[in-house]
């Protein structure tokens, strides 16, 4: 099992806070930081000093870091042109030696385009799938040639296709709990289907629907890796555990109910049981962003169990 840490910045979070989390999570030992993209806080919080932008702090980090995998759950199709976002994921992934990873979804959250000026289409599913053909498509054609596209949300007439990634191919992380569009783009374009905030028997009934969908697709559906996310909050007694659940403005029960939260066995348990219907990979939501010791808690008595 694969753990992987996930940040939300829109709540608040500066990019050396950011920094110093990335910077943890490559000395702890984890696989990966990620993180999510909002300009918008959400909830009871002020979202002080601001929103920072994904792909601009995946860059800072990719030149901060050595080791660890650097992407997103989920960039928002809406916010970006697709071959812009192709262009400055490619780059960030040179500039990271190929360490990116690209999650992509077709964006939800309408106040935060009304902050912004950002248009809020109501095809946005539609939009979804023009922008991964045509990601995924610019990366893949060879050097030398054109890429053209002739769609209904996107016209490209011979584009150059460049630049190229690091990688062969950067891997495209798709997600979310649709029942029959968002497994068939998982099986057309995607490398791990991501199920964010599901429970264990959701999750199992998800990642059916996606492993079927890559047969019919003429897919080994082995070939995909799956993921789930989720909140996380342990401690090493209840009065740490209490701490924690308090300082992100949750209760311990609702937490344990809908996350990892608990002691450190109970933590290893309920990813265990998530590892027995097929996940492969864990994105831990660490909301507050200053408890480090959070972290290393996670490494040493969590992570330690599962490698």
């Amino acid at each position: 099992m694969d753990l992987r840490i996930f940040t939300e910045p829109q709540q608040g979070a500066t990019y050396d806070t950011l920094l110093a989390v990335a910077k943890a999570t490559e000395d702890l030992g984890f696989d990966a930081f990620f993180r999510s993209d909002h300009y918008l806080h959400m909830g009871d919080v002020d979202g002080l000093p601001g929103p920072t932008d994904a792909w601009i702090t995946l860059a800072g980090l990719a030149r901060e870091t050595n080791r660890i995998r650097l992407g997103t759950l989920m960039t928002a199709a809406t916010f970006r042109l697709p071959g812009v976002l192709a262009i400055q994921v490619a780059q960030v992934d040179q500039m990271s030696g190929g360490r990116v990873e690209l999650g992509l979804g077709a964006g939800w959250f309408e106040e935060e385009h009304k902050a912004y000026g950002i248009p809020f289409p109501q095809e946005k599913f539609a939009r979804l799938e023009e922008q991964l053909a045509i990601v995924t498509g610019l990366w893949g054609t060879k050097p030398g040639e054109t890429f053209s596209h002739h769609g209904t949300h996107y016209d490209l007439t011979d584009s150059p296709a460049l630049p190229k990634p690091a990688q062969a191919k950067i891997p495209v992380l798709i997600g979310g709990h649709g029942a029959a569009r968002t497994p068939r783009l998982t099986a057309q374009y995607a490398d791990e289907f991501n199920l964010p905030f599901g429970s264990v028997e959701d999750t199992e009934l998800k990642f059916g629907r996606v492993r079927a969908a890559a047969e019919r697709a003429g897919r080994k559906a082995d070939d995909l890796t799956y993921s789930n996310a989720l909140v996380v909050c342990v401690g090493k007694d209840d009065q740490e555990l209490a701490r924690r659940a308090a300082a992100i403005g949750r209760e311990v029960d609702e937490l344990k109910s809908n996350g990892l939260a608990g002691s450190p066995a109970e933590v290893v348990d309920k990813i265990g049981r998530y590892a027995e219907i097929g996940s492969q990979r864990m994105y831990l939501q660490i909301l507050d962003l200053d408890d480090l010791d959070h972290l290393e808690l996670i490494s040493s008595q969590v992570q330690s169990q599962l490698s």
